[in-house]
């Protein structure tokens, strides 16, 4: 799975973030890119330089290969020969570097834990690191004396289980109120069942082979001021279960979440219709066994194999119609799952999602982000900012706005985009302002044509300082902005300029 950025992507210090100290993307060299990689993966030329060799790699074998021309990097007990790897990679040299000739799984995990490293470095792949001695009895390593102080986090929940003649329903205990259904994620296949919890920045994790079969159909529950969750399974037979099942790998385990892997069901095409010349609506079926509530300011990960190796992108699911959501709230029917995507004929991955067919299916993460609703509770003003498919993320969050927020006064968008023919939504936008007069929108083209009467440019002090006004003097505001990374760090930097900080500002991976 390649080129996936995340809320901490590229990694602060990285030379591919542009930011306001003056970074710029490391530019690839001709003969470079993701497909070319793919390509020499599959030329049958020695990466690893070791003749289809595996061997065992002691800590100090590990630590002599830190060259860039000699670059091994440990990620989760495998070691890989990265030096073939270094002019393709789009973070730079110098961020392989950072691990070279050392375990590199935190740095690993902090930038894209979620990337198939298996698939893209297999080619090079050395072998296993070599296993530690055991400590003699009766000695502690500083790790184990560690791993016995007390850690800091949520109170770990626990789960019980009861059944009826026809049912099995399962009880877990957050021992944290306000637990949403969009908190808890479920995938039953066959016999296995997978929940995880989200509580906090922590996962919990139920993961059974069920002693007896059930139905794909299944339910759950939230019962929010004592943070319980029930899940109910339908027997398939009327008989008496001894026990819930046998324990898979990493049942009942409570976790960061950083430290999670994420888990993928395969969804199904349903439909694709164009919104613009080159964005499409496409509408995926969730599987019937599977429950999942992808929390308003969260992303996906969408998976694909092209050309034998997997590649994934993020993505933010929208509302079926910008209009059709805004009523009043319920739950959402989980089921579908929509995604506003421009399709770049030159890219990589939009192509191949372009050309798949109803029917075909498609695997879906579980979500990811740290947007926390909490912030717009008590908002005035709440003031959008989004460029080209930067928008995306927007869409949920005015929806959540304008039907829950009380106190909200008014919400504006400024939508960037090159062309008319660009603006995504532009009627739906418009009509939603007629609407509801707590809600207005600017659009702001680069490239507009001579008949265009609104405004143009970039992201700029002027047009911030005009778009910016608080209903009252003293208003509590709250800011979003996505866009391609150059778009929203300068805005990020505008905004810290006119006054705004940190705790006033969301910015949102694109």
């Amino acid at each position: 799975m390649l080129n996936v950025p995340s809320q901490a992507f590229p990694a602060p210090g990285s030379q591919q973030r542009v930011a306001s100290q003056g970074r710029s993307k490391v530019p690839l060299k001709q003969g470079r890119s993701l497909m070319d990689w793919i390509r020499l993966t599959k030329s049958g030329k020695d990466l690893t330089g070791l003749k289809g060799r595996l061997i065992e790699v002691t800590e100090e074998e590990l630590k002599t290969h830190n060259k860039k021309d000699d670059c091994w990097i440990c990620i989760r007990g495998l070691v890989y020969n990265v030096s073939p790897y270094m002019e393709y990679h789009p973070g730079g040299e110098d961020e392989l570097m950072r691990a070279a000739g050392a375990d590199g799984t935190d740095l690993f995990n902090e930038v894209h834990r979620w990337v198939n490293y298996e698939s893209m470095l297999k080619e090079c792949l050395v072998g296993r690191m070599a296993v530690k001695p055991a400590v003699p009895k009766g000695m502690l390593s500083k790790s184990q004396v560690t791993d016995t102080l007390p850690r800091e986090g949520p109170s770990s929940p626990s789960y019980d289980w009861f059944q009826t003649e026809s049912s099995v329903t399962i009880a877990i205990y957050t021992k944290q109120k306000n637990i949403s259904l969009d908190s808890v994620m479920v995938d039953l296949q066959g016999d296995s069942l997978r929940t995880e919890t989200f509580i906090q920045d922590h996962s919990y994790l139920i993961h059974i082979g069920l002693s007896h079969e059930v139905q794909e159909n299944f339910s759950v529950r939230v019962i929010e001021n004592v943070g319980k969750v029930d899940i109910v399974l339908q027997k398939r037979e009327n008989i008496s279960w001894k026990c819930l099942g046998q324990p898979l790998e990493k049942h009942d385990s409570f976790i960061p979440k950083k430290d999670t892997g994420l888990s993928y069901r395969r969804c199904q095409l349903i439909s694709k219709e164009d919104v613009t010349h080159d964005t499409r609506l496409f509408c995926l079926m969730l599987p019937p066994s599977t429950h999942l509530q992808v929390p308003v300011g969260h992303h996906v990960y969408l998976k694909l194999s092209v050309t034998g190796a997997e590649i994934v992108k993020p993505y933010t699911p929208v509302s079926a119609s910008l209009l059709s959501g805004f009523r009043e709230p319920v739950p959402p029917p989980n089921k579908y799952i929509y995604f506003l995507i421009k399709i770049y004929p030159d890219g990589l991955f939009t192509p191949e999602l372009d050309h798949l067919q109803i029917g075909d299916f498609i695997s879906v993460s579980s979500p990811e982000g740290n947007f926390k609703l909490s912030k717009l509770q008590e908002v005035e003003d709440l003031f959008l900012l989004a460029a080209g498919t930067g928008f995306t993320p927007m869409v949920n969050v005015l929806n959540y706005a304008l039907t829950c927020v009380s106190s909200l006064r008014k919400v504006k968008l400024m939508f960037f985009n090159k062309t008319e023919d660009d603006i995504i939504w532009r009627c739906e936008l418009e009509k939603l302002a007629f609407k509801d007069k707590r809600f207005d929108t600017e659009f702001v083209l680069s490239a507009p044509s001579p008949e265009w009467n609104g405004k143009q440019g970039h992201v700029s002090p002027a047009l911030l300082s005009e778009f910016l006004q608080r209903s009252l003097e003293n208003s509590r505001v709250f800011l979003c902005i996505c866009g391609p990374t150059a778009f929203t760090d300068e805005g990020i930097r505008l905004l810290h300029d006119l006054n705004f900080s940190n705790d006033e500002i969301h910015g949102f991976t694109a």
